[in-house]
C-alpha cells in the first residue's frame, strides 16, 4: 500500500510559478513510476508528466512541455513539479499517481495508475 499526499498548490497570478510536491508512505516508492495529472472543472482527468523509477526518464502532456518540469527524491520518497509561465488554463487540481509499469506507460493510460493522492488545487488568474 501506498499513500500519496500532494501539497503547494495555491492562488498565483498568470506568468508565475509553483512547485507541488508529493509525499510518499512506504519503502517502496522508488519502485514505482510516478506521474502528474490534473483536472479541471467539468473535464476529464488528464495527464500533465511522468517520471521513471531511477528519474532519468520523463514525459510531458504538449500543453505543458518547456514550462513544467518533473522530478524525484528516491531518498526522500518524494516527487515533485515545478510549474513556470503558469497560464489560466492551467488551473486545475493536481494529482500525484503511483504506478507499477512504467513512466511511458503513464503518459498513455489512467489505467496504469495503482495509487491516486487526493488532489491539491492550482488556480491561476488571468
Amino acid at each position: 500500500q501506498v499513500q500519496l499526499v500532494e501539497s503547494g498548490g495555491g492562488l498565483v497570478q498568470a506568468g508565475d510559478s509553483l512547485r507541488l510536491s508529493c509525499a510518499a508512505s512506504g519503502r517502496t516508492f522508488s519502485s514505482y513510476a510516478m506521474g502528474w495529472f490534473r483536472q479541471a472543472p467539468g473535464k476529464e482527468r488528464e495527464f500533465v508528466a511522468a517520471i521513471s523509477t531511477t528519474g532519468i526518464t520523463t514525459y510531458y502532456a504538449d500543453s505543458v512541455k518547456g514550462r513544467f518540469t518533473i522530478s524525484r527524491d528516491n531518498a526522500k520518497n518524494t516527487m515533485y513539479l515545478q510549474m513556470n509561465s503558469l497560464k489560466p488554463e492551467d488551473t486545475a487540481d493536481y494529482y500525484c499517481a503511483a504506478s507499477r509499469t512504467s513512466a511511458q506507460v503513464i503518459s498513455i493510460t489512467r489505467d496504469s495508475i495503482n495509487y491516486w493522492g487526493k488532489g491539491t488545487l492550482v488556480t491561476v488568474s488571468s
